[in-house]
């Protein structure tokens, strides 16, 4: 993911959607009045300011469906702007819009246009912070180039996923895109440069890694790379004819290929310029930056050591759970995290670490998926209906990307959701893991609550993408243990859907260890593995993805308790009264920050009880 993609989907930004207005279900009318007098003003300018946006930011226009029709143009082209000048002009933008928006008086708005308008004034407010205090792009991710940033790797899969091709035009604006890569690539160069004289260059390993994927992706014969790969073989399958694979490959030899090796040459002459340490404590102004980056990736005020603390409890007690799990399973020697090990490397638990296994693991991921939809219906009244497809993290990537991650699906329907899973080792995957990583990113957890308030009627299109860390990773393992209540494990998975809870506890000690303790990567690695029991290479990945993106790591389990607390709350208050589905009925309210979740429970649970 590069700066315009982080930019246009975080916090730091608003991603809007296709229709304005706001209609109002008889579930939230209950609670919410009817409109306002000034809900249409409010709903006008936010559809003014999600235009405005979907025309600046060529890649959101893709991603979301919307470069048809009158955004026709913008499928033929990256925002390509200097990326100094491209931060200083956002944040102008960003500053016009919270102004506008502040502007529109409280009074004469309903409980819904008001809460619309506190998550957008919140959304805003966080926004302003990296370009305006610390003059960069994000708190949570400050270097301009890592082993999970940049052109070199964010490029490629935007355009074999996001960019569509059903026609002949299609193709050429693939082509048009292809010509700018080269340009975004020495943006890129360009502000690392920049950023690095200011101290904002990533540890050397990081660095390591990244001129290893950028290696792998400039190795192939310009012919054979995976960007012209994905247009030869997408035209083919819809029969365009064109001669698409000589004319991309002169791009990629031609422009791409030579502003990839400037930026590989640039790497490596700034390499020995980096900083020791792994933290956040070695950037300028580390422990703001750090404390700035908790904020707004749990959308809380606690500390640092607050958060330590809080995991380091969580540990001992997820861990007392799965000792009484595995001692019946008969794994009794050792500590929880060795047993834990031990089970990770049975014969039976293990896909070949081969072609043939990474297609039968993702064939299994499928199935669980399927079973999961069956069982929905017993704890929710509305199911989405957008596709979601399984697919391999690019090998070209692995090295350096996460274990897994969600795509949301574009809005008009021309783009499923797609579920990346890093099957660089087979074995980081024992089978008993599995099912709760998939309730995570799949259904219940990501795919269902996104889509859900993709396709809600409840919210204005607006907040319909808005994103908070908190609320959607909370969310993702709330659904990991919903998933339990719904029979969703069997057996010696039950320590699977544990193990990936003691995992995002012993998360928020690693972060803030890392980040304001002075850990080194070895270290928190060493931790991870003892605590968890997964391989030393998935949990160095972890770790390595902590370091660059400080802040985010904490925000899983911090939302986790805040969903598990309101639930709990609304099932104290309704007693008898509580119904499951309509409790669940609030993700359509779609993402907030968790205080204003918690409030928006509060609120339905009253109107019920």
């Amino acid at each position: 993911m590069d700066r315009r993609q982080f930019l246009s989907t975080s916090t730091a930004a608003l991603s809007f959607a296709l229709v304005s207005g706001a209609a109002g279900s008889p579930a939230l009318a209950l609670v919410q009045g009817g409109a306002g007098s000034g809900d249409a003003a409010l709903n006008a300018l936010f559809e003014k300011i999600f235009q405005g946006r979907v025309s600046r930011f060529p890649e959101l226009a893709s991603s979301l469906g919307l470069d048809k029709g009158a955004n026709a143009h913008l499928k033929s082209e990256l925002d390509v702007r200097p990326i100094g000048a491209a931060r200083a002009e956002d944040l102008a933008n960003l500053k016009a819009e919270l102004a506008s928006v502040q502007a529109v008086p409280v009074a004469g708005l309903s409980r819904a246009a008001q809460l619309n308008r506190e998550v957008i004034v919140y959304q805003m407010d966080t926004g302003l912070i990296p370009a305006e205090k610390f003059g960069i792009d994000s708190v949570q991710r400050p270097y301009p180039i890592f082993q999970q940033s940049g052109t070199y790797f964010s490029t490629p899969d935007f355009l074999n996923t996001a960019h569509t091709i059903n026609n002949a035009a299609d193709a050429e604006a693939y082509l048009a895109r292809l010509a700018l890569v080269g340009k975004s690539l020495d943006n890129d160069t360009e502000e690392q440069r920049a950023q690095a004289a200011r101290g904002f260059l990533a540890p050397a390993w990081s660095i390591d890694l990244t001129l290893g994927q950028m290696r792998k992706l400039r190795s192939p014969a310009p012919d054979a790379n995976t960007m012209v790969d994905s247009l030869v073989r997408r035209t083919a399958e819809k029969n365009i004819a064109g001669d698409w694979k000589a004319r991309a490959a002169k791009i990629v030899g031609d422009s791409i290929y030579p502003a990839l090796d400037r930026q590989i040459a640039a790497m490596e002459q700034l390499k020995p310029s980096s900083k020791p340490g792994d933290g956040a404590w070695r950037l300028p102004q580390g422990d703001a930056i750090y404390a700035a980056a908790l904020a707004q990736a749990t959308t809380t005020n606690f500390s640092p050591d607050e958060v330590h603390k809080m995991g380091l409890d969580q540990v001992a007690e997820i861990s007392g759970r799965l000792d009484a799990i595995l001692k019946k399973a008969g794994y009794t020697k050792g500590s929880v995290g060795e047993r834990l090990a031990a089970l990770n490397a049975a014969a039976s638990q293990l896909y070949p670490n081969t072609d043939a296994g990474r297609t039968e693991l993702i064939a299994d991921l499928n199935k669980g998926v399927k079973a999961m939809y069956a069982r929905l219906p017993n704890g929710f009244a509305t199911v989405p209906t957008a596709p979601l497809e399984i697919r391999r993290v690019p090998p070209e990537i692995q090295d350096g990307a996460s274990n897994g991650y969600y795509n949301r699906a574009s809005l008009d329907g021309s783009r499923p959701a797609i579920y990346f899973i890093n099957l660089k080792d087979v074995g980081d995957w024992p089978k008993y893991s599995l099912p709760a990583l998939t309730y995570h990113e799949g259904v219940p957890g990501h795919h269902l609550q996104i889509s859900l308030a993709q396709e809600s009627k409840d919210i204005p299109t607006l907040r319909k993408l808005g994103f908070f860390s908190a609320y959607s990773e909370g969310w993702a393992l709330y659904a990991e243990q919903l998933a339990d209540e719904l029979g969703g494990y069997t057996g010696i998975e039950s320590a699977g859907y544990l193990q990936s809870f003691l995992f995002r506890a012993a998360r928020l000690v690693v972060d803030t260890g890392l980040h304001t303790k002075q850990w080194s990567r070895e270290k928190a690695t060493d931790y991870m593995v003892a605590t968890t029991g997964f391989a030393r290479p998935r949990s160095q990945r972890e770790v390595e993805r902590y370091c660059t993106q400080i802040g985010q790591a904490c925000s899983y389990k911090v939302g986790h308790m805040a969903w598990t607390r309101a639930r709990e709350d609304a099932q104290k208050t309704l007693g008898a009264k509580f119904d499951l589905k309509r409790f669940h009925e609030v993700l359509k309210e779609g993402a907030m920050p968790l205080t204003l979740l918690e409030k928006r429970i509060k609120e339905r649970t009253a109107a019920e009880a």
